[in-house]
Parts: structure tokens; C-alpha cells; sequence
């Protein structure tokens, strides 16, 4: 029997019970759908973290209050008093480092702001001028906060575009007059609009100078400084010099801690890789029931077809012809339910782009390769077993069965 005949032998036998194959395939198609599906999310959230920390700036260091055993990011460090809080006289320290292209200090709170009778609560980010540069913000209308003396509380503000729209619908903001707290100041600028990053949203956020953001809060410390490298190759050497500069400034006392974008980001990159590889594994457990299905299947179709087997081989075919022929039906199964849930699962992440737009849903190349090789390989695995049945059977006694 020519290739030809036995790929024809295959499909025929598919097609003669549709309701049997349908579900084959609908099987395999599920398995391979939940790998391009559950790793689109995985690797989508990989995509997600690094664009958003990489919208922070570039070549970026990060000083914050209070020090972990091992030199990492820990977030009740956001509310840990230390033996000396950051002050705007470490950002300035820092700012003069050889290595250092920008500085700028960050004093943040809650806040309420009234405009014309309406009344919101924001949160207040104190910063400096180059804070702007730093964050690669473009300003929709005005300036932002002017370089000037981080000790003066000059009374002036720049928003975010969500906060134009609420608080100045249909005029201008620039020049506007607007209360901050128990502050009046003097809109300057608005941002261009740049939505959400790292859970917070910087059109709605309201930017002061510092000197007036910590005399609004009563308080005099930072919440951050961060730092700006001249290039990638400077950024270790900055991060050693701002940790020696600030214990010196500290009075020996190590209560900072410095990190690098780089570091978070690969921090996160290896985690969120591993997730996505763990997932992946839980998803293609569905490949292999598939694959014990179609065995099912064949087991079921070697019983149903004794009669047709026996009289292929008292016609003269092969052991090794009729085991060909069903382990192409059973490839055959696998390939149609591989391509079915590859197209599935496209589907299922494009509607999952369309409802998310920030979420880049994509699934890995080699996450759909390895999903549709495995599909196609278990397939035939478990179709080796059906095919060797078939292929032993005595013609006479399959005959009589019949």
C-alpha cells in the first residue's frame, strides 16, 4: 500500500465516524488552547512589569529609606522609620557624584485639592526639575517645576491630563489658581497623558516643588531619590558611590538601600519566566489526557474494524502497512486538534488584548512550538499501542470475528 492509500485509508476511517473524531480533536485542541492561552498571560505579565519599570527612565538608580539584610527591595520599607531619614540635602549630595547625569528627591502624600467648589483627593508628588527629564514625561501645556533651589516653597503645580479634564473642563488649566491642602498655588503645566504605571496613575497625580510638598506634609524627609547614571556602563559605579556617600552623610550607619533598574528587572524577568515555564507544564498535563484519549479512541477503532483488518491482510498487506495506517489516522487526529487549538487560542488572546489593551496577551514562539509538537508527539505515542494491536492480528481469526 502506497503512502497515498494509507493517508487515504486514515482519513476515510476519521470520517466515517465524525461524532468519534470530533471529540479527539476536540481534546487536543483544548490541551494545546490552555498552553498558548496560560502562557500568553504568563509571558504577557513578563511584558507588563518590564515596560513599566522601564517608563520609570533609563540607566536608573534607586535610593530608599531603611536597609535589608540582603541589600534588596523590601516594601515595608516605605513605612520604616530609620536611625536617619533621607533629606534633600543627601539629593543634592548625590546629584554632585561624578557619575551622576540627574538627581531628583521625592516627597509623596495624600492630599486634597478644590478648584471652583470641587473637591479631590490626590496623591502629591514633591520633585525637582529634573525629575521630568529622568521620567521622559512630555508636557501637554506649560512648564514644569522650574530649576530652582530645592529649598524653596515656591507655589506652584503641574498636573496630570485626567486631572485637567475634571478640574478645568473645556478652558485652559495654565495660570489657573487651584488649593493643595491648606497651599494655593499656581498651575504651571499639565502632562501629556501616560496612564497607569507601577499601580499608580500619573494622570492623576499633582506634581509641587519639594520644599512645598514637605512643608504641606510637615515633614522634612524623602520618600525617594532617584538617580539618573550617565550611561549603562556607570550604573554599579553609582550605586557603590551613592551607598559610600550616604553612610558617610549617615554617620557610618548603612540605613539605605540601593537598587538598580537593571536589578529589579531581572529579578522580576526570572521570576515571571519561571511562572510562565510552571504554567506551561500544568497546561500541557491536558495534552497528555488528550493523548490518552485518542488512544482510547483507537483501541476502539482497532475493535470496531477487526473485519476490515483481516481482510486487508488476507489481501496481502503487511503487519508494518496496517500499523502505518493507524498510526496515520492517529496523527491525523493530533494534527487537526493541534492546528485547532492554536487558532483557539489566538482568538482566546486577542479577545484578552481587546478587553486589556496595556496587557501584551502574546504567547511565546516556543511556547506554541512546544505545545504543537507535544501535541503531535503524544498523539503518536499513544497511537502506537492501538497500531501494534492492529498490526498482530491474525487475518482468519479477525475474519471470524467479523
Amino acid at each position: 500500500m502506497r503512502t497515498r492509500d494509507v493517508l487515504r485509508f486514515a482519513r476515510d476511517a476519521g470520517a466515517g465516524y465524525p461524532l468519534r473524531t470530533s471529540l479527539s480533536i476536540l481534546a487536543m485542541a483544548i490541551g494545546v488552547a490552555a498552553v498558548v492561552v496560560l502562557t500568553a498571560l504568563g509571558d504577557g505579565a513578563r511584558r507588563y512589569v518590564v515596560a513599566q519599570f522601564t517608563s520609570l527612565g533609563t540607566n536608573l538608580v534607586i535610593v530608599i529609606p531603611g536597609r535589608t539584610a540582603t541589600g534588596g527591595f523590601n516594601p515595608a520599607n516605605t513605612i520604616t522609620r530609620t536611625p536617619r531619614d533621607l533629606t534633600v540635602e543627601d539629593a543634592a549630595a548625590v546629584l554632585r557624584l561624578p557619575g551622576v547625569q540627574r538627581a531628583s528627591p521625592l516627597a509623596a502624600g495624600n492630599s486634597e485639592i478644590s478648584v471652583g467648589g470641587r473637591l479631590r483627593e490626590v496623591l502629591a508628588i514633591g520633585v525637582a526639575q529634573p525629575y521630568v527629564e529622568i521620567r521622559n514625561f512630555q508636557l501637554q501645556q506649560g512648564t514644569f517645576i522650574p530649576d530652582m533651589d530645592w529649598s524653596r516653597t515656591l507655589p506652584v503645580a503641574v498636573i496630570g491630563a485626567k486631572l485637567r479634564e475634571e478640574l478645568f473642563p473645556g478652558q485652559a488649566a495654565v495660570g489657573q489658581f487651584m488649593r493643595v491642602g491648606d497651599r494655593r498655588v499656581r498651575i504651571i503645566g499639565v502632562l501629556k497623558p501616560s496612564g497607569q504605571g507601577l499601580g499608580m496613575n500619573t494622570d492623576e497625580l499633582v506634581f509641587l516643588p519639594v520644599a512645598l510638598a514637605q512643608a504641606l506634609f510637615d515633614s522634612n524627609t524623602l520618600f525617594r531619590i532617584l538617580v539618573e547614571a550617565r550611561s549603562r556602563n556607570h550604573i554599579e559605579g553609582v550605586k557603590q558611590e551613592v551607598a559610600t556617600l550616604l553612610k558617610a552623610r549617615h554617620g557610618g550607619e548603612e540605613d539605605v538601600t540601593v537598587i538598580t533598574q537593571d536589578a529589579m528587572l531581572a529579578t522580576f524577568d526570572k521570576l515571571l519566566r519561571a511562572l510562565t515555564a510552571a504554567v506551561a507544564g500544568i497546561a500541557a498535563i491536558s495534552l497528555a489526557v488528550a493523548g490518552i484519549l485518542v488512544m482510547n479512541v483507537m483501541l476502539v477503532a482497532v475493535t470496531q474494524r477487526t473485519g476490515e483488518i483481516g481482510l486487508l491482510k488476507a489481501l496481502g498487506a503487511e503487519a508494518r502497512t496496517i500499523r502505518h495506517a493507524f498510526l496515520a489516522e492517529a496523527g491525523m487526529l493530533s494534527l487537526f486538534g493541534a492546528i485547532a487549538g492554536y487558532l483557539l487560542g489566538q482568538l482566546a488572546t486577542f479577545a484578552l488584548r481587546q478587553a486589556y489593551p496595556a496587557y501584551p496577551a502574546y504567547a511565546p514562539d516556543w511556547a506554541v512550538a512546544a505545545a504543537l509538537v507535544t501535541a503531535l508527539t503524544t498523539g503518536l505515542l499513544f497511537g502506537i499501542m492501538p497500531a501494534q494491536r492492529a498490526a498482530r492480528m491474525d487475518p482468519v481469526q479477525a475474519l471470524m470475528k467479523h
